[in-house]
């Protein structure tokens, strides 16, 4: 096995289990204060780290079209998406925040639809669709309960507008298909959405209690900066960059399962076998659409040749 491909394992590994810890350190980090103002401190530092790194090397600054559209893409995918999604598990557990992100890829293939119109619905597809539904369903029964919470819906509420924020993002990366390094680009991406969440955060009234010892705030910041931002989304990248698309979707899977245990190990959150069941369920029918998509641009591939 070469080298490359060893180091890709390597990541697919350190993607599939550490972003999966991200949603505790979020859920214990909004204890202490605002989801957006702990998103926004988060992205703005790993921003600028991952700017100063490039900029220490010799890059030169990106120009301005290319930086207003890492800005809207920035906005889509960590402002409205990681930013809602952490602001989301103030009312609802990180393992069920986690179950619903992962039915991204089904919002990617409806918006691929509209947007790029080179996805195909075949009946593989409709039934992966079909079948995540049915998984996320079964969770909101499970959850009839809580769903008379105002909060509680918030909550859900937030996280589905971060699945179509995250999705329309995507399809837009891959529209325009910016000409930058991807990880200085998501520095910029960090930074600009940083810089828009803890504006909006201060606005509302929240701070980050800077002026306080409080060790599970500075613990998850750390975390999320330099685990969940730094080293997390460097290795998605790398992996993207040397493992086929359907080998790289597999961390889509594992996240949600180690989101789960770890929340009810840790944090004593909601879990039986129904929960276990539907999130099997949804992440089967995830499998499918992802199956069917690299099917549909197998074919797409074939025929534009």
């Amino acid at each position: 096995m070469k080298k490359s491909n060893t180091n890709a394992y390597m990541a697919l590994v350190v993607v599939s289990i550490f972003w999966g810890t991200t949603y505790l350190a979020s859920r214990i980090g909004v204890r202490h204060t605002h989801g957006l103002m702990l998103a926004g401190v988060r992205q703005t530092i790993a921003g600028l780290l991952l700017i100063g790194f490039f900029l220490l090397r010799g890059y030169k600054f990106p120009e301005r079209i290319v930086l207003s559209r890492l800005f809207v893409i920035g906005v889509m995918m960590l402002c409205l998406s990681n930013g809602l999604i952490t602001w989301a598990m103030q009312y609802i557990p990180s393992g069920l925040c986690a179950i619903i992100v992962a039915t991204v890829p089904i919002w990617i293939t409806i918006f691929s639809y509209f947007l790029v119109q080179r996805t195909k619905f075949t009946i593989l597809l409709v039934t992966g669709m079909l079948v995540g539904l049915m998984g996320v369903g079964g969770i909101f029964y499970d959850y009839l309960s809580s769903l008379t919470n105002p909060q509680f819906r918030f909550g859900i509420l937030l996280t589905i507008i971060a699945c179509i924020s995250w999705a329309i993002g995507s399809v837009l990366t891959a529209r325009w298909a910016l000409k930058i390094n991807f990880l200085y680009g998501a520095g910029f991406q960090m930074l600009f959405s940083g810089i828009v969440m803890t504006v909006i955060a201060s606005i509302m009234g929240y701070s980050l209690p800077i002026d306080a010892l409080n060790i599970e705030l500075w613990g998850s910041l750390l975390y999320l900066i330099f685990i969940g931002s730094i080293l997390g989304y460097s290795s998605y990248v790398f992996v993207l960059n040397n493992l086929p698309p359907s080998l790289a979707s597999v961390y889509a899977y594992i996240n949600p399962i180690v989101a789960v245990l770890l929340g009810w190990l840790i944090l004593q959150e909601h879990l039986n076998w129904t929960t276990g069941i539907s999130c099997l369920v949804t992440l089967g029918g995830v499998y499918l659409v992802n199956m069917a998509v690299n099917r549909n641009k197998k074919q797409y591939g074939t025929t534009k040749s």
